[in-house]
């Protein structure tokens, strides 16, 4: 490497490694709202700490020390190991935030026993084999262990996300999931780059460079949304912990529900009042206050809904709220979209335009008029 490409990796380096200290140590100090309900968001950051605590030591240690220009072999492994123990950090600090309930003394013991195994393995493979092809060969499988265990874990944050997905919109008119988003694009995101860790650190030195200089946006994307989450987590969390205490009596609720029929005879015609005097446009409306509406428990009507119509008991609401706004927007042209975004139940304009485009393909304003034009 000629001078001018090591200063650009080390200058890379030391830039990276200030970012990720800044920000472990932020994770670690900032205060929270003095609430219990943010103990699991504390942690999660906590854990999102340790991972780029492993990261800034292996950092350091490459801008100090320069182990790629002593013994390659070993600064590849090393970077291996490094990122087997950072995956574990990440999964563990994403799913924490959407399962209270998943992070364990026995789950970490678990993770740092398997982490001291993939090393001894490591070193083993250094120490016995000959340089050249064998040892090559050995780095490239544990390569592709460490790209194995990545996706696996990024499986279970996307499954676990999906999950959590799945009971807003089954419980909830509001778009609760968008307050999550963020964790799967990241996800993907961590992912693909975290693949990339394990390729990219059997580049010739020059072009490292384009990994670490490719981190700094990664970590950045990461603080950002940890920080815009705080505005949110109290509002999801309430949720997670009402829906974990529901989940107690939901097999009960199943169980009585084998011995109904497969459609309740009068739910039908409940439904259809409900619809007729146009309740859904209650703002902030859920399963559970429409179920007492009904007099009926909200495990069934959730299947119902899922059954009968094909939609999330969120799709169901917005469906209807869709219908009732287009015929707002014909019969009312007094009215400005605002007002009629308001009075169908949505919560903000934006919010609403989004949400039609969407569903029709157009916005609000452009589906009036193509409607007043057309008669």
């Amino acid at each position: 490497m000629i001078c001018s490409d090591k200063a650009l990796y080390n200058n890379s380096l030391g830039v990276a490694l200030v970012l990720m200290l800044f920000f472990a140590f932020y994770f670690i100090v900032a205060r929270t709202p003095d609430k219990r309900i943010f103990a699991n968001y504390l942690r999660s950051r906590r854990l999102m700490a340790g991972a780029l605590l492993t990261l800034s030591a292996n950092y350091a240690v490459h801008l100090f020390v320069s182990p790629r220009f002593m013994w390659h072999e070993a600064a590849v492994m090393m970077n291996l190991s490094t990122y087997y123990l950072t995956y574990w950090f990440f999964s563990c600090a994403f799913i924490t935030l959407l399962n209270p309930n998943y992070f364990t003394v026995r789950r970490l013991l678990e993770c740092i026993a398997c982490w001291l195994a993939y090393n001894i393995l490591s070193v083993t493979l250094l120490l016995c084999l000959p340089r050249g092809v064998m040892q090559h060969v050995a780095m490239l499988l544990m390569a592709l262990w460490l790209i194995s265990y990545g996706v696996y874990l990024s499986y279970k944050i996307i499954n676990t996300y999906h999950q959590a997905v799945r009971l807003f919109d089954d419980t909830h008119s509001d778009d609760i999931a968008a307050y999550i988003h963020w964790m799967s694009i990241f996800t993907w995101w961590a992912m693909i780059f975290g693949v990339g860790c394990g390729l990219f650190t059997f580049l010739p030195d020059r072009y490292v460079v384009l990994w670490i200089l490719s981190s700094i946006p990664f970590y950045i994307y990461l603080f950002c949304s940890y920080l815009n989450y705080l505005l949110f987590y109290e509002k999801v969390e309430h949720i997670l912990e009402k829906e974990m205490t529901v989940e107690a009596n939901t097999e009960f609720e199943e169980s009585e529900m084998e011995d109904m029929p497969a459609y309740h005879s009068g739910i039908k015609e409940q439904l259809g009042r409900w619809i007729a005097n146009e309740s859904y446009r209650q703002q902030g409306l859920t399963i559970e206050e429409m179920a007492a509406s009904l007099a009926t428990n909200r495990t069934y009507l959730s299947s119902y809904i899922n059954t009968v119509y094909q939609m999330s008991f969120r799709e169901w609401i917005v469906s209807l709220r869709i219908a009732y706004a287009k015929r707002q927007l014909v019969e009312h042209t007094e009215l400005t979209v605002a007002a009629i975004s308001e009075a169908s139940g949505f919560l903000s304009l934006s919010h609403f335009i989004k949400i039609f485009t969407k569903n029709v393909g157009c916005s609000p304003s452009t589906w009036r008029k193509r409607s007043v034009v057309n008669g």
